[in-house]
């Protein structure tokens, strides 16, 4: 096998593998950008509230400070996602209903 041969052999692969996982790597950053303009889309038009109201809500039933805030949908249901960090040093998790805040879900995160 020649010299090029040989580095074509393993170039090709090499550079396959860059493109893929360049592919991964960028894709959850831009669905983390979609997500907020849909969040912010969705507020404007009135389906959900806003993330300072979710914000305002969730401290209502665990005080403290907001460590993550995600929108799901999950049916035909869309929620908020939230973590709280309480003065004790616990992890909340929280799903609120986005249409009106009503608190669906509440754990302590491990």
């Amino acid at each position: 096998m020649t010299t090029r041969r040989l580095m074509l052999f393993l170039a090709v692969p090499l550079l396959a593998f860059g493109a893929l996982a360049a592919g991964v790597f960028y894709m959850p950053m831009g669905f983390a950008d979609d997500d907020h303009i849909r969040a912010r889309e969705l507020s404007q038009r009135g389906e959900i509230l806003s993330l300072e109201k979710i914000s305002e809500r969730a401290k209502a039933v665990r005080p403290g400070k907001l460590i993550d805030i995600d929108l799901e949908r999950k049916r035909e249901l869309w929620i908020y996602e939230v973590e709280l960090l309480d003065d004790q040093g616990r992890v909340w998790e929280m799903k609120l209903d986005a249409r009106n805040g009503e608190l669906l879900k509440l754990e302590q995160d491990d």
